[in-house]
């Protein structure tokens, strides 16, 4: 049985997915509460439970980290899914993150040097910094102390239970498997 849970965070926010057994033991434990359920059981000689789909934690855990990782997916969320040149909103697809400085003039790759573009602005700037390119930032790329608790959680369609979806609309990206 390779049956996975969706688990929400306190705030009802997707947090990430679990095989079904860490999902029976988040609730066996009381540490999360069943929201949806498989039509599946699993039984010991003991007990029988019903295979939860979605399970909201009730607190949050130690390993929910508080310093925020540099990512792409997280220069995007920091950003707004929206180029910090021309600031039209797209979807990741139709992102990429850029160098403010390039790394041809000895720039790093890091937050305060990123910035969330669309392809077309990406191109356009090419190996040269907004000035140069005759281009404005939005803002000034820096380190966020947290992201927005509605962060993307990126799911391949091909994982997505329907028992899911109506949890993953404000704070999921669901990318097409293929």
């Amino acid at each position: 049985m390779s049956t996975d849970c969706l688990v929400l965070t306190p705030w009802m926010q997707p947090h990430l997915t679990v095989s079904w057994q860490e999902a029976v033991t988040l609730v066996y434990t009381k540490k999360g509460q069943p929201i949806e359920h498989y039509d599946a059981f699993v039984s010991s000689p003991s007990t029988t439970i019903q295979l939860p789909a979605v399970v909201r934690l009730k607190m949050m855990v130690a390993t929910m980290k508080s310093d925020v990782k540099f990512s792409r997916i997280n220069v995007y969320t920091r950003d707004g899914f929206r180029c910090q040149y021309c600031r039209v909103k797209k979807p990741m697809k139709g992102l990429n993150y850029d160098h403010v400085i390039p790394r041809s003039h000895g720039g790093k790759t890091s937050w305060e040097n990123i910035v969330t573009s669309c392809i077309a602005c990406n191109l356009k700037k090419d190996c040269m910094t907004p000035e140069q390119a005759g281009m404005r930032l939005m803002k000034r790329p820096v380190k966020p102390a947290k992201l927005p608790i509605s962060g993307v959680f990126i799911l391949k369609s091909s994982n997505v239970h329907a028992l899911w979806t109506p949890y993953l609309q404000n704070g999921a990206a669901i990318e097409q498997a293929g």
